[in-house]
């Protein structure tokens, strides 16, 4: 069926069901809708759990390799440490006391206050270089819709790349029972502002790996795919004062939406003006620090049936914006444009955007940019340069998680 037929019908039905007061089932039709534009334009998920095997890799790693890499084997992810965080005053551990051996790809159970759905889990990528017990980067990776942290780390391939970097990979794990298709509740109002709802829950799960394992805490980074990403977005906005840098993949703005009906335009047709401003006038305002905002990567498809280009162009403009408000006054920035393409042909344009005041010579470097903005010509949907054996991924396209991590790592916070 058309999806914008089956759009409309969806929408019609949740009307009806609104009229006739059955609200709970006019919000669970609008989210079939939600996750439906996702299904319809992207390749099935690749199924993963404890129990069951990674998804075959495209280059099978060798005998040796570490588990998470061996695809063949079972997964190494058994639950190895519950964290419960229920009980405030608690003694403080000592340090590191059960932290994750090096090498180790482990789903860890985790319970947090207020939250509904608990226990909740997150998968932890420790890099075999952890053992030398220098700070580490932490990278902080949310799913898409309908996928999981397994088929995640197969798609993205951000293990592999993080390794080199020694860097911690931290991938968290929607439960079905928090949203139908697994998607993050970024058009939720109480999950869009800090100290609240899934960013609390979430930058809870970044400081119980922070209290494990040696973590550089001027470099920790979000990124995240499709509404993962504007879960990122919503967590660089809400807590620039922890995160170095965010990366938003085929995602929307912070704030671009705060009902379901709401998500669907914007995914649609882009934020309607003034949607994120809507925060300005909420009692959530003074939350977050005032400081600049995190610089951003972004990458979006132009083809991108799903979620439409539009929000990518948001995305950057909002950073922009919030730079130009952030105290100290309105910096000028200097946009650079390259033209190029991926090692499979397909071709991008990359906008790169930069304080002005940067070295006019070789002995000053260059200003470190404040956004980048990646538009990847044809592309749908998915994760540019993934692996095929997750889901959501085009790996005809630039590789987005080498030039994401590498943006991550030449922004330390200050």
């Amino acid at each position: 069926m058309d999806w914008n037929i089956n759009l409309k019908q969806l929408m019609g039905e949740a009307t009806q069901l609104v009229r006739s007061g059955h609200l709970a089932d006019a919000t669970r039709t609008l989210q079939q809708a939600l996750g439906g534009a996702v299904a319809r334009h992207s390749s099935p998920p690749t199924p993963a759990s404890a129990d069951t095997a990674l998804p075959s890799d495209l280059n099978p790693a060798p005998a040796n390799a570490p588990l998470w890499r061996r695809f063949g084997a079972k997964a190494d992810v058994e639950d190895v440490i519950v964290v419960d965080r229920s009980q405030p005053g608690s003694p403080p551990k000592a340090a590191h006391p059960q932290a994750e051996p090096p090498g180790s790809f482990a789903r860890i159970a985790f319970t947090h206050p207020g939250t509904r759905h608990n226990p909740h889990h997150y998968h932890l990528y420790v890099p075999p270089g952890a053992a030398a017990g220098a700070p580490m980067p932490l990278v902080l990776m949310l799913h898409g819709c309908t996928q999981n942290p397994e088929d995640f780390a197969t798609g993205t391939g951000m293990n592999a790349a993080a390794a080199p970097a020694n860097a911690l990979v931290l991938y968290p794990e929607q439960p079905h029972s928090a949203n139908p298709n697994g998607c993050w509740n970024w058009f939720r109002p109480g999950d869009q502002h800090r100290d609240g709802g899934e960013p609390a829950l979430l930058v809870a799960m970044v400081r119980d790996v922070m209290a494990r394992h040696a973590v550089d805490t001027q470099r920790v980074y979000v990124a995240g795919l499709s509404a993962g990403g504007a879960m990122a977005a919503l967590l660089g906005r809400e807590y620039p004062d922890l995160f170095a840098a965010m990366g938003v993949h085929s995602g929307l703005q912070a704030g671009a939406a705060h009902n379901v009906m709401g998500a669907l335009s914007a995914m649609k047709n882009g934020a309607k003006p003034g949607a994120a401003a809507h925060r300005a006038a909420s009692a959530h305002a003074a939350d977050a620090p005032a400081l600049p905002p995190p610089p951003t990567i972004v990458f979006h498809g132009d083809a991108d049936p799903t979620v439409h280009a539009h929000n990518g162009e948001q995305l950057i403009q909002a950073t922009l914006s919030a730079l130009a408000s952030a105290p100290g006054g309105a910096p000028a920035t200097v946009k650079t444009v390259q033209q190029g393409q991926s090692a499979s042909g397909q071709g991008y344009t990359r906008t790169v955007y930069s304080l002005a005041g940067g070295a006019d010579t070789e002995s000053k470097p260059p200003r470190p940019a404040v956004a980048e903005h990646w538009v990847l010509h044809g592309a749908g949907h998915a994760w540019a340069g993934g692996n095929a054996g997750g889901s959501h991924t085009d790996p005809r396209g630039v590789n987005a998680t080498q030039e994401m991590l590498r943006f991550f790592l030449e922004h330390p916070r200050d």
